[in-house]
């Protein structure tokens, strides 16, 4: 078999994904973590969650989320308020305008993904899983972050060679 091949597949995936990503956020005005985060306040008992839930889902340091929350906010898309019992504590909740704005996304790529690894079996789920460790391992990316979206904290630890270790 021709390497070349797993290569250009592996860059397809790279390309198509930063391609969603560009044309949502053209489109919509929010970034894939942003629409992820607001996908997930859906899927919440009252459309609400906590940041440090969302930071876990998304698998994303706390800073990152809030500047999240912080731009969804100011869009209206989601509402901080304090929590039941506790005021030193806010809930993050979908608004009626962020419930609008997923009505009119298109399901994503990564959720098309979601669909499709249901449906695997348990043996086919465990034999990619292994396949994809295999190229983290040789990419040598075993201790990047997973974070969908590059942060200035990224490029800056990228740029001067040194690991992000915030994350």
């Amino acid at each position: 078999m021709d390497y070349t091949t797993i290569l250009v597949n592996l860059r397809k995936i790279v390309r198509s994904v930063n391609l969603e990503s560009k044309r949502v956020e053209k489109e919509f005005g929010v970034s894939i973590p942003q629409l992820l985060c607001l996908h997930y306040l859906t899927k919440q008992t009252d459309y609400q969650s906590t940041v440090t839930s969302i930071a876990n889902y998304l698998n994303l340091n706390l800073s990152t989320v809030t500047g999240i929350i912080g731009r969804l906010e100011a869009k209206y898309l989601i509402a901080k308020l304090p929590k039941t019992g506790d005021r030193r504590k806010t809930s993050v909740v979908l608004t009626a305008q962020g419930f609008e704005l997923l009505e009119k996304t298109p399901e994503l790529k990564h959720q098309q993904l979601n669909k499709k690894l249901s449906g695997l079996s348990q043996k086919d789920l465990i034999d990619l899983d292994r396949s994809l460790q295999w190229i983290v391992t040789c990419f040598e990316l075993d201790n990047e972050s997973a974070s969908p979206l590059i942060t200035i904290d990224d490029f800056t630890s990228y740029t001067s060679g040194e690991p992000d270790t915030a994350k």
